[in-house]
């Protein structure tokens, strides 16, 4: 098992691939049952924003661990009055075994790990989206077998996925490409990072040619065009984003045995076709399964099993 216990995962940068490697492949015992893992720890969930996945994955990954769960909603907390979030950090550290936060800004999430002794796990962040690439990788070695010689290429808004998807790539050694509209591109040090990771061995590519970017690929991935706190600019992006929909006639671009993946939830016909997210090369829902496998091996890694 991956030895990560007593440790924060805020990005995937934290993890090497060996330790990638070792999650999954705990994660794929689990989704099997070949292995069965108690766990009676509590997991503390602090979300300001919306999760509908997220929140469930991590609250059934728990709760079949054997542990317990407290979702902390910063409405009914102090939090939503103001309390500093080195108090709160410092209150939960001695009532928690282990903290995950979805936030809007990294820097708060740094924060808590910086304040509190137990493990903070990043649940989204406005900045990354490691546990949803944990899964996506999970799914992709299913479909494929491996990682060597794939490519993934990532269309739409160079958002926390798309982070993530560089990085989580760059890891396991998987051909990665982006492809945004001008000024929506990834984060620069991101994309600086994944290159040293990736470390000439696998591509790593940003452009804003769609159709280039999806040739021949492997895995074809996308999210909604404004995420969350961005939906007073949803229109706005429309016209920009419409080339970089996913289509029957993107995906035809494509290796013809390439796997369509969305991290949910979808803005039917606009970032992805209906046609297309319920076609026969869709593993969207597969892809959902897997956030509780993953954040269940996640966890166990990270707390230890009795």
């Amino acid at each position: 098992m991956a030895t990560l216990i007593g440790r924060d995962l805020l990005s995937l940068a934290d993890l090497t691939r060996e330790e990638v490697e070792s999650l999954l492949k705990l994660a794929t015992q689990l989704k099997s049952k070949q292995v069965k893992l108690h766990c009676n720890k509590v997991l503390g969930l602090l979300f300001s924003k919306a999760s509908t996945r997220t929140r469930v994955s991590f609250t059934v990954a728990m709760y079949q661990l054997g542990g317990q769960v407290i979702d902390l909603n910063p409405n009914v907390t102090q939090v939503s009055r103001g309390e500093p979030v080195q108090d709160t950090a410092r209150v939960l550290d001695r009532y928690l075994d282990v903290l995950a936060i979805r936030t809007f800004a990294q820097q708060e999430l740094e924060t808590f790990a910086n304040y509190a002794k137990i493990p903070v796990i990043n649940a989204l962040t406005d900045l990354e989206h490691p546990c949803q690439v944990l899964a996506d990788l999970m799914t992709i070695q299913e479909c494929f077998g491996c990682f060597q010689g794939l490519t993934l290429t990532y269309v739409g808004d160079g958002n926390n996925v798309a982070n993530s998807l560089m990085l989580g790539c760059a890891l396991v050694g998987m051909n990665v490409r982006v492809a945004t509209p001008n000024g929506y591109q990834p984060n620069s040090g991101v994309i600086e990072l994944a290159h040293k990771i990736a470390n000439h061995k696998t591509e790593v590519l940003v452009t804003d040619d769609p159709e280039t970017a999806v040739k021949g690929v492997n895995v074809l991935y996308t999210d909604v065009w404004a995420s969350m706190g961005q939906e007073k600019e949803a229109d706005q992006r429309l016209p920009i984003f419409q080339p970089y929909q996913i289509n029957e006639q993107l995906l035809s671009l494509a290796n013809p045995n390439a796997i369509v993946l969305h991290c949910l939830p979808a803005h039917r016909d606009e970032e992805i076709t209906d046609a297309v997210m319920e076609g026969s090369q869709s593993r969207v829902w597969q892809q959902a399964e897997n956030r509780m496998h993953a954040q269940k091996a996640l966890l166990a890694s990270i707390l230890g099993t009795d």
